[in-house]
C-alpha cells in the first residue's frame, strides 16, 4: 500500500504546477506539469469519489492543468498574446515566426466530431449490455444507466490532454516546447533509470512504499529492468524510446534553424545507451528503425512513414481479425533469436485470438466495462484471459465504433497533415508525427496508452485543424531570440519600408523610396 508520502506528493502536485503556471509560459508549464506529473507522481495513491472522477496519478494534473490552462485564458496576458502581442510589447507572432491560422469545415468537424462519438457512444455500449454475465459461481451484473455517467467522467479525464494539446500545443514552436521537456525530463529520468539498472527496481518501494508490478517481471538474466515510478517496466521503456527520438528530431530542428546542434545528439546518444541497459527488446527495436528516418530523411518523407505507420495501426484489428498478420511466421522468427521471447509472443497471440473471438460477439458496441470484456472459464468461473495490447482491450470493451473514435483521435491528424501537401510541415512537426506513431505501434503489444500520448496526440490535432504562414518581415522586429524556438528570420536588411498614402508597407528592397503625395 502506498505511504503517507505518496499522497502528500499526489494531492500536493497541484500546488506544484500552479508555481510552474505563474513562473513560465503557459506551453513550457502546461508540457511539464502533464509529463512531470505522469513520471514522478505515485501509481496507486488516489481516493475513488461518488458521482466524481476518482483522483489519481492520471487525473490529478491533467484537471489541474484545465483548471489553470482556463483561467489563464481568461488572464490579460494571455488575452494579448491571442490577439499577437506577447507580455511586453513583443510580437507573439514574431515570435513564433508563423501566424496560426484555424480552419474550417472538415478539419475540425473530424476532430470534433470523433471527440463526441466518444462521449455519446458509451450510451449504446450501455443499453447493449443490460443482461448479466453467468461463469459457474461467479456472476457479473449487467450495465445499468448510471454506468453510462462513471463511463463518461473517465473519458472526459482521458481526453483532458488531448484537449489541452488541441488548444494549446498546435503550432510548430509549441512542438520544439514539447519536444523539448520530453528531452530534458528524460535526461533528469535517466539517473533514476541508471540506479535501478545497477541497483535493482526500488526507488518506488523505497519513496512511496509499494512494488507497482511484479517483481519477478523485471529481473532478466543477470540484471533488472528498471521501472522507476511507471507501472512497468514497458511503460518506462517507451518513455525513454520517445524521448530518444524527441533529442533527434530537436537535432534536425537545430540544423534547420542554424544553431547548435551537437547538445541534441549527445542527448540522443546517452538516452539510446540507457533504453539498450533496460532490458525491453520492442522499444529498441522501434527507435532503432525511426530514429535513422528521422536523422536522414526530410521532413516530407518522415510524414509519409508517420502516415503509414499511423494507418496500420488503425487498421491492424481487421488484419489480425482476416488473417493477414502472419501469427506463426512470427512466432518461428522469434524462436530463431531467442526461444523465451519465442514463447511469450505466442502466449499473447493466443490470448489476442481468445479475446478477439469474443470480442466479435458484439462487434459494433462491445462488451461494456466491469471485466466484461474478459473471457471466463464457463464452469469454475475464473479468469482464463490476458489483455496486454491496448487495441484488444477498447475492441472488447467499446466494439468497433469506440474503438475507431478513439484510436482516429491519435491517428488521423497524422494521416491528414501528411495529405495536405500545401501546408509546409517543419521538422519539429514531422518528428513529433514520428514519435506519436512509435509510440501508436507499441500499443499494439503493450497497453501503454498514457497521458503523454493523449497530450502529443492533440497536439498533432491541433496542427491539423491550423493552417501556418510565414509571417512578414516588418512583423519579425523586436522579438525576443527567435532562432531559439527553431525558427530562422529574415534579416533587417532584407527588407525596407516604404510609404504610400500615410501606411507603412512591407516591401523589397528598391534603390529610392517614393514619396507621399500631398
Amino acid at each position: 500500500m502506498p505511504n503517507t508520502f505518496a499522497y502528500i506528493m499526489l494531492y500536493c502536485w497541484p500546488l506544484v504546477m500552479l508555481v510552474m503556471f505563474r513562473s513560465m509560459p503557459l506551453a513550457n508549464a502546461l508540457c511539464l506539469s502533464i509529463i512531470g506529473g505522469y513520471l514522478l507522481l505515485p501509481g496507486r495513491a488516489g481516493m475513488d469519489l461518488t458521482l466524481l472522477p476518482s483522483l489519481s496519478k492520471d487525473s490529478v494534473p491533467s484537471m489541474a492543468a484545465l483548471v489553470m490552462c482556463l483561467l489563464l485564458a481568461q488572464s490579460d496576458r494571455l488575452s494579448e498574446q491571442l490577439r499577437g502581442t506577447a507580455p511586453g510589447g513583443r510580437s507573439a507572432a514574431a515570435r513564433d515566426a508563423v501566424q496560426s491560422v484555424p480552419l474550417r469545415g472538415v478539419p475540425k468537424g473530424v476532430v470534433y466530431g470523433l471527440l463526441g462519438l466518444m462521449l455519446v457512444f458509451p450510451a449504446l455500449t450501455v443499453l447493449n449490455n443490460s443482461e448479466a454475465l453467468v461463469y459457474g459461481p461467479m456472476v457479473i451484473g449487467g450495465m445499468r444507466a448510471w454506468d453510462y455517467g462513471s463511463v463518461v467522467q473517465e473519458v472526459l479525464v482521458t481526453l483532458i490532454p488531448f484537449v489541452l494539446g488541441l488548444w494549446f500545443l498546435g503550432t510548430t514552436q509549441r512542438h520544439v516546447v514539447l519536444l523539448r521537456t520530453l528531452v530534458i525530463l528524460g535526461l533528469g529520468y535517466s539517473v533514476l533509470v541508471a540506479y535501478e539498472i545497477r541497483m535493482s527496481p526500488q526507488l518506488n518501494v523505497k519513496i512511496y512504499g509499494f512494488f507497482p508490478h511484479s517483481f519477478a517481471q523485471h529481473a532478466r538474466g543477470d540484471g533488472f529492468r528498471p521501472v522507476v515510478f511507471l507501472n512497468h517496466g514497458l511503460w518506462l521503456a517507451i518513455f525513454m524510446a520517445t524521448a530518444t527520438l524527441a533529442a533527434c528530431v530537436l537535432w534536425r530542428q537545430a540544423l534547420r534553424a542554424r544553431v547548435a546542434a551537437a547538445p541534441w545528439i549527445l542527448a540522443a546518444v546517452w538516452l539510446f545507451l540507457m533504453l539498450a541497459l533496460s532490458r525491453s527488446l520492442g522499444a529498441l527495436v522501434l527507435v532503432i528503425l525511426v530514429a535513422p528516418i528521422v536523422l536522414l530523411t526530410p521532413p516530407r518523407t518522415q510524414i509519409l512513414v508517420a502516415a503509414v505507420l499511423a494507418g496500420l495501426v488503425l487498421v491492424f484489428p481487421m488484419l489480425r481479425g482476416a488473417g493477414y498478420i502472419p501469427t506463426d511466421a512470427l512466432v518461428q522468427t522469434a524462436e530463431r533469436i531467442d526461444p523465451a521471447r519465442a514463447q511469450s509472443l505466442a502466449f499473447r497471440f493466443y490470448h489476442e485470438d481468445m479475446l478477439l473471438e469474443h470480442a466479435n460477439r458484439k462487434p459494433v458496441t462491445g462488451w461494456g466495462t466491469w471485466s466484461r470484456n474478459r473471457v471466463f472459464n464457463a464452469e469454475t468461473g475464473r479468469d482464463i484471459s490476458v489483455t496486454d495490447g491496448a487495441w484488444v482491450i477498447f475492441m472488447g470493451q467499446f466494439g468497433w465504433v469506440g474503438y475507431l473514435a478513439r484510436f482516429g483521435l491519435l491517428t488521423l491528424p497524422i494521416i491528414f497533415l501528411a495529405l495536405r501537401r500545401k501546408d509546409m510541415l517543419a521538422p519539429a512537426t514531422t518528428g513529433l508525427a514520428l514519435v506519436a506513431s512509435a509510440g501508436l505501434v507499441d500499443l499494439i503489444p503493450n497497453g501503454t496508452i498514457t497521458p503523454l500520448t493523449w497530450l502529443v496526440g492533440g497536439a498533432l490535432a491541433g496542427r491539423y485543424v491550423r493552417q501556418e504562414r510565414p509571417v512578414a518581415a516588418s512583423q519579425t522586429r523586436g522579438s525576443r531570440d527567435p532562432e531559439a524556438d527553431g525558427a530562422v528570420l529574415p534579416a533587417p536588411a532584407q527588407v525596407h519600408v516604404r510609404q504610400t498614402r500615410g501606411l507603412a508597407l512591407a516591401g523589397p528592397a528598391g534603390p529610392h523610396q517614393r514619396q507621399p503625395r500631398n
